[in-house]
């Protein structure tokens, strides 16, 4: 029998997709690349067509040498990398390292590891996708040139240590634009009026709307006053009575996109925690008897389609679990965003009948959670609407008119399972029985109260992890693949902090995202980086010439950098002074700001390399020795409280504390918050006493 060696890029792959196949296949790992561009020059031979310099990764050697002896023993290689570019292109090296002839069928590509999709794949081999590479070659030598030509402008002007790139400078101006916005956004006061009608079922509350037709923009107290004047003379009646059915369809199966902002929204998940979870579940864990098995499809996908397979195995169990009605009348089929790769599929687990708690024994507790996300959302995705009973009643009073709406879920289908949340925070209707009954037009109301509130406008939210990926993939800025890692570099490279789990831009990265707009505009700009992204996409669909795309790229670039390098001079980031001393000098300690917040560090670097975390007191004493609380960091960078006399006081909560201990029991109070609300709960298990926290508060 003839030998086959099968090439992955990681062990736990390997060890997967081995269990599938015969003793005649050999799978060994790549452990990702194995040729790169050189990282101590550019590697891009800028003077004869772009042509990159490709060396083995130093440390390889060794494995490099193991995968040659295997392929000269093996009578057919397989190379089975992941199913995109950045797979494509480790392909093709290892076609170069090994070789291998690149017209032979050698290229296979699955996109979940489960037994018959990988023993399909062995049978199914192909030619290697010259144009995904290219598109990846694009890519990489983009990144490298502007990396290696622009970074090392920024450390001659600015400071050592800097980076920009195409993506992720992109990212910072999107942090640093929003944050603008909030410093000069002027808030604008608006006022909302409810009235609180009695009816049968109680009492129900409506809003103004109108007045004479024409939407109420009620902008200060005295508008206000007048209303409330003319509306306390005003007799109420019932105008009109809408009672219609519906229908809410389920959100589709994940994307990259869509799991990262879920996980974040639900989970609490970092895009870069998700990511991770997400790959061990593509390559496989141990289920016990069944052995080792791929749970979901491939982690890196902007497509939402669904194998006809799939779909029929959910429909089978969905009938089963829930009955005939939660299966809707036709499988559903969900339109990807923009240019998608069709041959991809959403992310799924990679058989519906392996429900979350089946392998909930096999899983830790993050992977658990993250694998019933998305089977939840997955098997949602292809059940039957939930449908709405709603009533809409208007009310008249002279010439104002107001509006009530209720709804009360008629049929639950997909909400059975799950429901996606959002950003933004739940709005309640009234509930749907109070406005049954006998509510009729022209029937007479009686008013309980009328409610004025004053309201400001409020500025744009900061970005979490969660909405800048959002905010990324509605601008086409990078792909699947690049969200978390840039989202990581932009916080390590000190260019954004993280505040309360909001993305706030540090004093570098606001200088350095200022210097490029002005000498560099192309490379932070939104729609120019998108339509690169476009670009990326033709050569990949073969319609461009990769060395052609680069090259229009780097003319324009090249005249730029040399005119920044004349105009831009020395700039100078100061630190800010503190009151705190050093202990080990004696000067002033400065403020700097580190990947998880602001620290205090000696100004005598390198002579003095003092440094300690500056403390932020929270308004709260500690319930333990009466000092004040502060905010601390964890290796980490996990935000938690403790005492500012640690360690003679040993007092620490990962929850806030609150400003006075329990009333029912003396015990400590800790914030608490949901969606709807802020609450204190008391963190005595025999008491856990509540209570709502005030908006002054």
């Amino acid at each position: 029998m003839s030998k086959t060696l099968v090439i992955v890029e990681s062990p736990a792959k390997a060890k997967s997709i081995s269990k599938f196949l015969s003793k005649n296949y050999t799978v060994k790992a790549s452990m990702g690349h194995l040729r790169d561009l050189p990282k101590s020059q550019i590697g891009v031979d800028v003077d004869h067509n772009f042509e990159p310099k490709y060396i083995a990764i130093r440390g390889r050697g060794d494995l490099v040498k193991e995968l040659k002896a295997a392929a000269k023993t093996a009578d057919r290689v397989l190379l089975a990398s992941d199913p995109d570019r950045e797979g494509e292109a480790i392909a093709w090296h290892l076609t170069h390292l090994l070789g291998l002839n690149p017209e032979e069928l050698s290229r296979i590509e699955f996109h979940e590891i489960t037994k018959p999709t990988i023993q399909n794949a062995v049978k199914n081999p192909r030619k290697l996708d010259i144009h995904l590479v290219d598109a990846q070659q694009a890519r990489r030598v983009l990144d490298r040139l502007v990396g290696y030509k622009l970074s090392p402008l920024l450390w001659r002007k600015v400071k050592k240590g800097l980076s920009a790139g195409r993506v992720q400078s992109v990212a910072v101006r999107m942090i640093c634009d929003r944050e603008e916005e909030i410093r000069n956004f002027e808030p604008e006061e608006y006022w909302t009026l409810d009235a609180d009608f009695l009816c049968r079922g109680g009492s129900f509350v409506a809003k103004l709307l109108h007045k004479q037709g024409k939407k109420m923009t009620i902008s200060s107290r005295e508008q206000m006053d007048e209303v409330l004047q003319e509306l306390r003379a005003a007799a109420f009646t019932v105008g009109e009575v809408k009672t219609k059915e519906k229908r809410k369809q389920p959100a589709p199966p994940f994307t990259t996109s869509s799991l990262q902002q879920e996980a974040y929204r639900k989970l609490n998940f970092t895009p870069k925690k998700t990511m991770m979870l997400a790959q061990q579940l593509y390559e496989g864990l141990d289920l016990g008897k069944t052995g080792t098995v791929g749970l979901i499809s491939y982690m890196r996908t902007d497509s939402v389609r669904i194998a006809d397979t799939a779909q029929e195995e959910a429909k089978g169990f969905i009938i089963e679990t829930y009955g005939e009605t939660y299966y809707p009348e036709e499988p559903r089929k969900f339109a990807s965003k923009g240019r998608t790769q069709e041959a991809h599929e959403a992310i799924r687990p990679t058989s519906a009948l392996r429900t979350p708690e089946s392998v909930k024994g096999f899983l830790g507790r993050e992977q658990f959670k993250l694998y019933r996300l998305i089977w939840d959302r997955f098997v949602a995705s292809q059940m039957s609407a939930a449908v709405y009973d709603t009533i809409t009643v208007d009310v008249l009073a002279g010439d104002y008119l107001l509006r009530a709406n209720a709804s009360a879920v008629k049929f639950p289908g997909y909400l059975t399972v799950y429901e996606e949340s959002t950003d933004e925070p739940e709005k309640l209707d009234n509930e749907e029985n109070c406005l049954k009954g006998d509510l009729a037009i022209g029937q007479k109301l009686q008013l309980r109260q009328l409610q004025e509130k004053q309201h400001f406008t409020e500025p744009p939210a900061r970005f979490t992890e969660a909405t800048l990926v959002r905010k990324m993939e509605e601008e086409g800025i990078g792909r699947p693949s690049t969200y978390a890692p840039t989202i990581e570099t932009i916080q390590t490279r000190g260019y954004v902090a993280k505040e309360d789990k909001k993305l706030v831009p540090t004093e570098l990265g606001e200088i350095v995202i200022n210097l490029l707009k002005e000498h560099f505009p192309d490379i932070v700009d939104q729609e120019f980086t998108a339509n690169m992204e476009e670009k990326l996409d033709d050569i990949e669909d073969g319609k461009s010439d990769w060395k052609k795309i680069v090259g229009e790229f780097y003319g324009p670039f090249a005249e730029t950098l040399d005119k920044a390098e004349q105009k831009i001079g020395k700039i100078k980031v100061e630190d800010e002074v503190s009151d705190e001393v050093c202990e080990l000098c004696g000067r002033n300690m400065v403020i700097k700001m580190g990947r998880f917040g602001k620290f205090l560090a000696c100004p005598g670097f390198p002579d003095c390399r003092n440094a300690r975390p500056l403390l932020e007191e929270i308004g709260v004493n500690c319930p333990k020795c009466g000092e004040k609380l502060v905010v601390r960091r964890s290796k980490k960078g996990r935000k938690f409280y403790g005492c500012s006399k640690y360690p003679d006081c040993d007092f620490i909560s990962w929850e806030k504390p609150a400003p006075h201990p329990c009333p029912e029991c003396g015990g400590v109070m800790t914030e608490k918050s949901t969606r709807k609300n802020k609450k204190y709960v008391c963190t005595n298990h025999d008491c856990r006493f509540t209570e709502e926290i005030k908006e002054t508060e």
